[in-house]
């Protein structure tokens, strides 16, 4: 649906995370994927400090045109957490020469689709449109990302329909509260510790102002983005560009102060106590980002890549085979559902997550054991050949596979600049996934699973709790 934002703890987790989505998708055939046709990427710096980002794909005549801007959730401060989301709502409600909704109208009307993201990295606006048409696209996006503009009155209606995303979306769900508390339970001084979509309190209270306020301190030019992928020629996109966007005047953005995560220093719990028809654990460990260099922490980043895949990376993975299936802890059936999940990437740090949904008659004790005792198991014995064979098999080919969209072409680019990284970006991650070793993977699981490190969560259904109440009980 258009303009919601991206679940926190998600099943993919992290910024976008183009990449775990291939981890976890199994593609027959993968050993004799082809790479679509190459084309160079290219990259170029409006006077104004704006990027723009061309990668051609002439294979059908439709072009992907994507704005993004370094700014999302965690770029908020307390008492305003939702505001990037509310803005990017807002993005859609005028110009001076756009009514609410016009700009909605003539994406269609130029045989178009549109649709828009707040993550905790980034917000980002996209459109596909006829590659003749691109034009004409770019002057209505530049047009807003310049001059957005609405009356109170519009705000109050809009914030309204925030609210209520919100209440269908995290509060009528136990699931979506527990993961929203343990997300703050888990961090304590970064700003991911916040919902993307804000707190109730916090939508309550925003005025017309604090958005208004968020748009002229983050929407400029030398903190944004486009990414052009289709049926184009980079130098007459680079015209387009500097005709349309380039006018826009430059403005400094500000200073981003260091939010570091302190170190966590032993185990915290929380029981989420709500109405729900089944229980739920969830373990999360801090994990170390993938930053595109040749340190420790990277190349550990991509062992977890890997970690997760053997994991819970294609049908009758390990804890689809142990916790469901039945096949460890004596045969017994743990879960009617095991995941795990790493982020990989984003601005700010990452984590490892383990969940379960516990079998009539277990305990989420019992299915917490069996989580970490599959994790425990790889550390002791490594990981065979043929699971790594299979999981990079697999990941290669949906990744050759997924890059013929230019849909994804533009969003994977896009991400990419989010994170400070260069073009080739892409490349080189998978030539490093490649590399990683059985002995790497046992490592990362001998190194990064410890107590110290864990946040466990566990909703306990209590048919005797009024809705939408809170944790509990909680330890840190």
């Amino acid at each position: 649906m258009k303009r919601f934002p991206r679940p926190q703890f998600a099943r993919l987790g992290g910024t976008f995370s183009p990449l775990i989505l291939a981890l976890v998708l199994f593609l027959p055939g993968a050993a004799h994927a082809q790479a679509p046709a190459p084309s160079t990427v290219r990259s170029f710096t409006l006077a104004n400090g704006m990027t723009l980002i061309v990668r051609p794909d002439r294979r059908a005549p439709t072009v992907v045109h994507m704005l993004w801007v370094r700014v999302g959730s965690m770029d908020e401060v307390d008492g305003t957490s939702g505001v990037a989301h509310v803005l990017e709502h807002m993005m859609f409600k005028g110009t001076p020469d756009l009514a609410p909704g016009e700009f909605s109208r003539r994406v269609a009307a130029l045989g178009g689709r549109e649709n828009a993201f707040t993550s905790r990295d980034a917000t980002a606006f996209h459109q596909q449109v006829p590659a003749e048409r691109l034009e004409d696209m770019m002057k209505l996006e530049a047009d807003r990302f310049a001059r957005n503009q609405w009356d109170d009155e519009e705000f109050m209606r809009e914030i309204e329909v925030i609210k209520e995303e919100r209440r269908q979306r995290t509060e009528e769900s136990p699931r979506s509260r527990m993961f929203e508390a343990l997300n703050a339970m888990v961090y304590q001084a970064s700003p991911y510790r916040r919902p993307i979509i804000g707190w109730m309190s916090d939508l309550d209270a925003m005025t017309p102002d604090d958005a208004r306020t968020f748009y002229r301190q983050w929407y400029s030019p030398s903190n944004a983005a486009v990414v052009v992928a289709g049926d184009v020629e980079a130098d007459q996109v680079l015209a387009m560009a500097q005709k349309h966007y380039g006018g826009i005047p430059a403005r400094a953005v500000p200073a981003r102060k260091p939010r570091e995560e302190p170190s966590q220093m032993g185990p915290r719990r929380m029981e989420y106590r709500a109405v729900a028809e089944q229980a739920m654990v969830v373990l999360v460990y801090k994990a170390p980002r993938w930053q595109a260099d040749d340190s420790r922490e990277s190349q550990d980043a991509l062992a977890l890549t890997v970690l997760s895949a053997v994991l819970d990376g294609y049908s009758g993975a390990r804890l689809d085979r142990a916790l469901v299936q039945g096949s460890g802890l004596g045969g017994k059936r743990i879960a009617d559902n095991a995941s795990a999940s790493f982020g990989l990437m984003g601005r700010g740090p990452q984590e490892f997550t383990l969940s379960a949904v516990p079998a009539k008659g277990v305990s989420a004790e019992m299915a917490a054991a069996a989580l970490k005792s599959e994790v425990a198991r790889i550390a002791r014995e490594g990981v065979s050949d043929a699971e790594l064979r299979r999981v990079k098999t697999q990941w290669t080919a949906s990744e050759i596979y997924k890059l013929d969209s230019v849909v994804n072409q533009a969003r994977e680019l896009g991400s990419y600049w989010i994170n400070g990284m260069g073009l080739d970006t892409g490349e080189r991650l998978m030539a490093r996934l490649r590399e990683v070793t059985a002995a790497q993977v046992q490592s990362v699981a001998q190194r990064h699973f410890s107590d110290e490190k864990l946040t466990t969560a566990v909703l306990v259904p209590d048919s005797s709790r009024p809705e939408n109440a809170g944790p509990t009980s909680a330890s840190k």
